[in-house]
């Protein structure tokens, strides 16, 4: 970047650290062993054939597993996986230690008690410098019991407030 040139990167952070998102983990199997990671970047692409995408870092531990493995889990997570949601963001080998998971289709990941998870086969890996975006196209799902969306904005997770009014 030239001297002259105006750094947005602080500003890029913050707007971003004020744009709630959903959370959600992603899982793959590699070898016989689960990965994962939290991820606040899943967005639908499209309804027919039904398709998402999802961004991660290709310096995640967990980038081998997706780059190298044809079906992914996602998991929607409702306010209750609070503490699921944090021990797939942290690193470490603890993500997978417990029954809070079982192999699904495809020998995918699958976690307990999540608000809904797809499987979905990998149809694209774009990758972009350190970075890349997967798309996805669902091949089976289930959804689990409805509730409180689980939300990542400021630093911090929360959940939606009711408005006073319907609209």
């Amino acid at each position: 970047m030239a001297a002259d040139t105006p750094s947005f990167v602080g500003t890029f952070r913050e707007m971003f650290r004020r744009h709630a998102a959903g959370v959600a983990i992603i899982t793959a199997d590699l070898n016989g062993r689960p990965f994962g990671f939290t991820a606040t970047s899943v967005a639908s692409l499209s309804a027919e054939p039904p398709r998402f995408t999802f961004n991660m870092s290709r310096s995640s531990s967990s980038w081998p597993a997706v780059a190298n493995s044809t079906y992914i889990g996602l998991h929607m997570l409702g306010h209750e996986n609070e503490a699921l949601a944090d021990r797939f963001a942290r690193g470490g080998g603890q993500r997978f230690e417990g029954d809070h998971w079982e192999p699904g289709p495809f020998g995918v990941p699958l976690l307990k008690n999540v608000t809904g998870w797809l499987i979905g086969k990998i149809q694209m890996r774009l990758s972009f410098e350190n970075n890349a975006v997967v798309v996805v196209e669902v091949v089976d799902g289930q959804v689990g019991e409805d509730g409180s969306p689980l939300l990542y904005h400021s630093g911090t997770y929360g959940q939606p407030v009711p408005l006073d009014y319907e609209i």
